[in-house]
């Protein structure tokens, strides 16, 4: 997983709350365990209507937002099915960091799974971030520091866990988490191997 120290990029407004995974991505892009090539269903059921035309007023059809990374949204984004897809999309089209209220736990612990930094801000903050999204200004986010730094200079500190943050630094997924305490897990084999011998895998023929 790719490091996350700081980043800048511009914003987008999805000013709606209760987003569930699937109108972040819909089911019909399920089929596949690739990570690429989602982005092009990401917000699709707002993104296009029944027709196929696309919803002017829509962030993603506006050329202000093109290359677009940080998306500002509403309370409880991300709810609904567990789908790993979401947080996929997001990044395939090259979303790094969601700021927003609240988000639904799940959706939340796969956004750092994946390498997307999901920030919570209480609502008075998230509004003006939503009034400089409108505008697609640009945000820097300084995971370091746990700093967003607006475009006039105003500079917003929020609140992550040290654990988390830790991994996001470090670029650590669960299994780069698992792989850090490998010489561990092998002295244990080993130590166990000799005290319960009974319980070691039988050798191949």
């Amino acid at each position: 997983m790719e490091k996350f120290t700081t980043h800048t990029g511009t914003s987008a407004p999805l000013d709606l709350q209760n987003v569930d995974t699937d109108m972040v991505i819909p089911a019909d892009y399920l089929k596949t365990i690739k990570r690429t090539g989602l982005g092009e269903g990401l917000f699709n059921r707002l993104r296009y209507r029944e027709d196929g035309s696309e919803v002017e007023n829509f962030f993603m059809n506006q050329e202000q937002f093109d290359g677009a990374s940080v998306l500002v949204t509403r309370d409880n984004f991300g709810c609904g099915s567990s789908r790993e897809h979401a947080p996929w999309a997001l990044l395939d089209y090259g979303i790094k960091v969601v700021l927003a209220p609240s988000f639904a736990d799940i959706f939340y612990n796969n956004c750092f799974k994946n390498g997307i930094l999901p920030i919570k801000l209480p609502k008075a903050i998230v509004d003006e971030l939503m009034k400089d999204a409108n505008q697609a200004s640009r945000l820097v986010v300084d995971l370091e520091a746990r700093t967003i730094t607006r475009a006039n200079g105003d500079v917003i500190p929020f609140e992550l866990e040290d654990f988390r943050r830790h991994n996001l630094l470090n670029g650590l997924d669960d299994i780069g988490i698992t792989l850090n305490s490998a010489d561990e897990i092998g002295s244990f084999e080993t130590n166990d191997a000799a005290a319960r011998p009974w319980l070691a895998p039988a050798e191949a023929a």
